[in-house]
C-alpha cells in the first residue's frame, strides 16, 4: 500500500530548479509576509498576484479554516557514543511521555541516519537522554519511537532551552522560531510550521472578515517532513472543534465555500467528514491519505505553498481541485519564477464545483 501512495505522489514530475528554492524568510528579501506572490487557480483559469490581494478572489460567506498548532523548536543536537554528533528531530509526542524522533547526521545532509537502530541511546542536553525502542510507524524506516529520560516535559524543558527550528539543506542559516510561526499558533505541538499560513497577516485577517468572510479553527500538529524522500503522510494528531464543524455546514448550506489553509488543515476536515459532504467535529490521531482516488468531500479550495517533487502533499492538492489543475499551476509555477518552501510564495486553488456526484455536470477531481 505505502508504494502504491508513494508512487501516486511522482505522478506529478518536474524539476526544482535551486534557483526557485526560498532559502530564507521573505523578510530577509526586503518582503512583508504577505508580500509574496500568489498564483490563483479558479476555474482553469491561472491569474498572477501577491498574498495580500487574496481577499479579492474570496467572497463573502466563505469559511477561511486556520491551524491553531504552533511550531516548536524542535531540532536538538545530540551525540551517540561510536557514531558521533547527531541531530534528533522531535516529530510528535506519543503516549507515557514517548516521542517520534528522527535522527539525522549534523548539516545538510539528506535523509535520516542509517547507523542507529532499537536500543541506540542518544545522549541530549541538560543531561537527558533518548532510546530508540522501535520504527514509528511500523515499516517506517526514518522515525523512531523514542523514550526520554532526564526530564519530564520535553518541550517545557529540553526543547525550549535547547532546541532550534528544523531546517532542510536549502535554508543554510538558522532562523529563530518566531520566524517559523504563524499569527494562529496558540497551541505547541508541531515539528515545522503549517507554512501556508506563514503569509497572512492582521491586515488581511481584517480585510477578509469585514468582506464577510469568516475564519475558523482547527487543530493539527504536524510532524517532521521528508523534502528528500516521497513518503506518505504519518499519523497526526488533529482536533475539529464543534463549534467550526457547525460553522463549516452552516456556511456551506447557505452557497459558501469552505477554504483550508494549508493540507494540514485540508488532512483534519477530511478525517471527520461524512461521505455527503458534512463536517463532524472530533479529535484524536489521523492517517487519512488523500488523493484523487479519495477527493475532498468539505473543503472546496485550499491556500496552499509550493511542495517539493515527490511529496504526498501532491497528491493532497489533487485531492481537493483535481490533477490536471495542479499540473497547470505547477507549470506556471515554474515558468514564472515563484519560490518553493516553507518561505516561499503561495498559492490559491479553488475547485471547479461543488458536486462530486456529477448530478450536476460537475467533473470528479481526479480528472
Amino acid at each position: 500500500m505505502t508504494g502504491a501512495r508513494t508512487a501516486a505522489a511522482a505522478e506529478l514530475r518536474f524539476v526544482l530548479p535551486r534557483r526557485l528554492e526560498a532559502s530564507g524568510p521573505p523578510e530577509s528579501r526586503g518582503l512583508r509576509r504577505d508580500a509574496v506572490r500568489l498564483l490563483v487557480s479558479d476555474r482553469g483559469r491561472v491569474e498572477h498576484s501577491r498574498f495580500h490581494e487574496l481577499p479579492r478572489y474570496l467572497r463573502p460567506g466563505d469559511v477561511v479554516v486556520v491551524n491553531t498548532s504552533s511550531t516548536l523548536a524542535a531540532a536538538v543536537d545530540g551525540t551517540v557514543a561510536g557514531v558521533g554528533p547527531v541531530v534528533v528531530h522531535f516529530s510528535t509526542e506519543l503516549e507515557h511521555g514517548e516521542w517520534a524522533v528522527e535522527v539525522r547526521a549534523p548539516g545538510p545532509v539528506a535523509g535520516a541516519l542509517g547507523s542507529v537502530g532499537a536500543g541506540t541511546r542518544i545522549s541530549l542536553p541538560l543531561g537527558a537522554v533518548a532510546t530508540l525502542a522501535e520504527p514509528w510507524p511500523r515499516g517506517s524506516t526514518r522515525l523512531w519511537r523514542a523514550g526520554i529520560d532526564g526530564v519530564t516535559d520535553v518541550p517545557t524543558e529540553l526543547l525550549a532551552t535547547s532546541g532550534r527550528p528544523i531546517t532542510y539543506a536549502y535554508v543554510p542559516e538558522h532562523w529563530p522560531l518566531p520566524d517559523y510561526q504563524t499569527i494562529f499558533g496558540r497551541i505547541g505541538g508541531s515539528a515545522e510550521i503549517a507554512s501556508a499560513a506563514r503569509p497572512f497577516t492582521h491586515a488581511v485577517i481584517t480585510e477578509l472578515v469585514t468582506s464577510g468572510v469568516v475564519v475558523a479553527p482547527v487543530l493539527l500538529h504536524t510532524g517532521v517532513s521528508s523534502p528528500e524522500r516521497g513518503e506518505p503522510p504519518i499519523p497526526e494528531r488533529y482536533e475539529v472543534p464543534e463549534p467550526t464543524a457547525r460553522l463549516v455546514n452552516d456556511r456551506r448550506a447557505a452557497g459558501g465555500r469552505v477554504i483550508a489553509v494549508g493540507t494540514t488543515v485540508t488532512r483534519a476536515l477530511e478525517t471527520r467528514a461524512t461521505s455527503d459532504g458534512r463536517a463532524v467535529a472530533g479529535a484524536g490521531w489521523t492517517d487519512l491519505v488523500l488523493s484523487a482516488r479519495r477527493p475532498t468531500r468539505v473543503v472546496d479550495g485550499l491556500i496552499t505553498g509550493w511542495h517539493a517533487p515527490g511529496a504526498s502533499h501532491l497528491m493532497l492538492l489533487e485531492s481537493v481541485v483535481g490533477a490536471a489543475a495542479v499540473r497547470h499551476a505547477y507549470d506556471e509555477a515554474l515558468a514564472g519564477g515563484y519560490l518553493w518552501h516553507e518561505f516561499g510564495d503561495s498559492a490559491l486553488l479553488l475547485r471547479r464545483c461543488r458536486d462530486l456526484t456529477a448530478r450536476a455536470g460537475c467533473p470528479s477531481p481526479g480528472k
